[in-house]
């Protein structure tokens, strides 16, 4: 088993406006964002950088100037693909800055992309980037998990459910989904994330928890798959990997529901014992103290003829009466492995 981090990180890396309450309300952003968007490309050798009163300015062919701010992620971008480092550029005045990048364009025939919101940069890339917007990744998600939710809140109010202006990340679960394995109770789980603007891949992990913190840590995590692609050839493929990842971990979940109902029914049939005294012989076998197992006989006795289930069911109300976890947590797995009988 092991721990995952990758929520907590989420948790305290972002700010309360790139929170969402609900991952309807997380899609209708994106969406909104992907609408107001656009992509522009332009011939690199014909792509003009100019200082006016409003800053360093794109100018392109077929569109109004686009503004590149020095904080944002696209200023690191294009400061890049011209080979000049962006804390230098940041020293100069945006008239020394435009000259630069003059200075510096390639001389290429291959387009650039630009994307862009109203008139601000969000991203520049060369020709081989290729975009998958958050929303069509968010819309994969539900469609192969609709009954997901999102975690409990965390600290500072965090939901596990996050959009700014560089990514995307959710955080699901399915609070009814819990299930016994190896006598231990586990329910299913995933974060999926991606990048418009290229600072991350886009991926999805998926897995079965048996705890989530606070801190939004998944403690003693099992079963974990994850699958991760760079934006560039045909990305559009992530949204299959992500679609049918979720509806992998969905149909284990479901399976693992069926055969839990199914033993529960199985042990309501089944027999456990003529009598009180066979009964007690019985749990003797299997490791179970004869103080317990007179109890065990006196509550499941209530309900005759013996049954399996009222056998374990019996186990299951006592363990409950017992303050000392380590205690709760024997007659626990002795329940267990009798309802394992009935596989």
């Amino acid at each position: 088993m092991v721990n995952l981090t990758k929520a907590s990180r989420e948790l305290f890396s972002r700010t309360p406006d790139e929170r969402f309450s609900s991952f309807d309300s997380l899609l209708a952003h994106c969406q909104q964002r992907k609408e107001q968007s656009t992509e522009f490309w332009q011939i690199s050798q014909n792509l003009c950088i100019n200082e006016t009163a409003k800053g360093v300015m794109m100018q392109l062919e077929d569109a109004e100037d686009i503004r590149l701010s020095r904080g944002d992620w696209s200023f690191s971008q294009h400061c890049k693909l011209r080979g000049v480092h962006k804390d230098t550029v940041n020293k100069l005045t945006s008239e020394t800055a435009s000259r630069v990048f003059r200075d510096t364009m390639p001389h290429s025939r291959k387009p650039l992309q630009v994307y862009a919101a109203a008139d601000t940069a969000l991203a520049v890339h060369s020709s081989t980037y290729s975009r998958l917007f958050d929303a069509e990744v968010l819309e994969a998600v539900r469609e192969a998990a609709p009954d997901f939710t999102p975690p409990p809140t965390g600290l500072g109010g965090a939901t596990g459910l996050y959009a700014g202006e560089q990514d995307m990340f959710a955080f699901g679960i399915d609070p009814n989904g819990w299930v016994e394995i190896n006598g231990e109770n586990f329910a299913p789980g995933f974060f999926v994330w991606n990048s418009e603007v290229g600072r991350r891949s886009v991926g999805v992990q998926t897995f079965w928890y048996q705890e989530i913190c606070q801190n939004h840590i998944v403690w003693d995590a099992i079963e974990v798959v994850e699958l991760k692609r760079r934006h560039v050839g045909n990305v559009q493929e992530a949204l299959d990997d992500v679609r049918l990842t979720i509806a992998q971990l969905v149909k284990k979940r479901d399976e693992r529901r069926d055969s839990f109902a199914s033993g529960i029914k199985t042990a309501m049939a089944t027999p456990f014992g003529e009598d009180a005294e066979e009964v007690h012989k019985l749990l003797g076998k299997h490791g179970i103290s004869s103080r317990l197992a007179e109890q065990v006989v006196q509550i499941a006795g209530q309900r005759t003829p013996y049954t399996l289930f009222g056998v374990v069911d019996a186990l299951t109300r006592i363990a409950g009466r017992y303050e000392n976890a380590g205690d709760r947590l024997v007659v626990d797995q002795k329940a267990a492995s009798l309802l394992s009988l009935a596989v």
